[in-house]
């Protein structure tokens, strides 16, 4: 599988990143990209700045560019970075394209992804992946990791997450990855308050009304996990279950906490703010849409939840960009 190219199936952000630094660590790497995309890298190539203010530059012939699915031809791994609602369509085109033994690791928000991917794949390996940090696609061919953490892919017989780990993109293996990504999925319900804010999530956090409110919803989700029997993996040292309280704590504490923890761009955004600045369709349904589905096969209430889902969908019918509401309008209290 190593000789063969890694696939990038739907290079946006966090594709055009992973699969960047997996070329500039000289793996074959090859991009799916959509024809914006796929220009700005052949004017501009790729460069990949980091939190820490490291860099690496690539030129655009040190990786495959193609719009054309056959591009899977003749992949070892494929890395699925589309969102989820794209992705029926794209494992419809990896079944179509890609070898019959290549290995599917999907790298994409929320839970139910791996299960569209089976389905249609027809017996491919197909492994869940968890991507913990943040990318912002900056123009200029320029894509910024701003936050910190660790890839972790499902343990297989084959180590793919070894396969995939090289010098600034650590890939873990883990044997709980289902627990891994209700984790994330925990701590991504913060997009939409990032996104509803448009503030900066290290300015966001900064702010103690701001992480009341993710800790309230938090908490709601926390709540129908433990109905559903399900024990989200914290990414971090800290377990899941304290996250609540450690959010809800004065300023100065909760910054020294974090700041062992996790490492934040100042200017870090979430995806969620980058869709409703870009006019695109947001992931929410696939976010807190999971977690409200979830609560109510198990008759767990979950309104704030529910408000602010109803929020975003404002925002995505208005097309006008976020909402900049303060944390008591997304209340209602305001």
């Amino acid at each position: 599988m190593t000789n063969r190219p890694i696939v990038v199936a739907g290079a946006g952000a966090i594709g055009c990143f992973v699969g960047g630094m997996l070329a500039a660590a000289g793996r074959r790497v090859a991009l799916l990209v959509r024809p914006r995309v796929k220009t700005e890298i052949e004017r501009f190539g790729l460069l990949l700045t980091d939190f820490d203010g490291s860099e690496k530059r690539l030129g655009a012939g040190q990786l495959a560019l193609s719009e054309d699915p056959a591009i899977f031809h003749s992949a070892g791994i494929v890395l699925v970075t589309v969102k989820s609602a794209d992705t029926a369509d794209i494992a419809d085109q990896i079944a179509q394209h890609a070898p019959q033994d290549a290995v599917v690791v999907s790298l994409q928000n929320g839970i139910g992804n791996v299960a569209v991917l089976r389905e249609r794949l027809g017996g491919r390996r197909v492994l869940a992946g968890m991507v913990p940090f943040n990318v912002i696609a900056m123009g200029g061919g320029r894509f910024h990791r701003s936050t910190s953490g660790d890839i972790h892919v499902g343990e297989d017989p084959e180590n793919t997450a070894a396969a995939l780990s090289v010098a600034g993109l650590t890939v873990r293996a883990s044997g709980d990855i289902t627990g891994v990504q209700w984790g994330k999925l925990i701590i991504n319900l913060n997009n939409a308050l990032s996104a509803l804010s448009d503030l900066p999530l290290a300015a966001q956090l900064a702010n103690r009304d701001w992480r009341r409110l993710f800790a309230d919803q938090m908490a709601e989700g926390l709540a129908a996990l433990k109905a559903a029997g399900i024990t989200p993996v914290s990414a971090t040292p800290i377990p899941m279950r304290w996250s609540p309280a450690l959010l809800r704590l004065p300023d100065a504490i909760f910054k020294a906490i974090l700041g062992r923890t996790m490492k934040i761009d100042p200017e870090a955004r979430s995806s969620m703010w980058q869709d409703l600045k870009q006019g695109r369709r947001t992931e929410i349904d696939y976010l807190q849409g999971a977690v409200i589905a979830l609560a109510e096969r198990n008759n767990v209430s979950v309104p704030l939840m529910r408000r602010i889902v109803a929020l975003i969908k404002e925002a995505e019918t208005a097309g006008n960009g976020p909402l900049r509401l303060t944390p008591q309008q997304i209340r209602g209290s305001a």
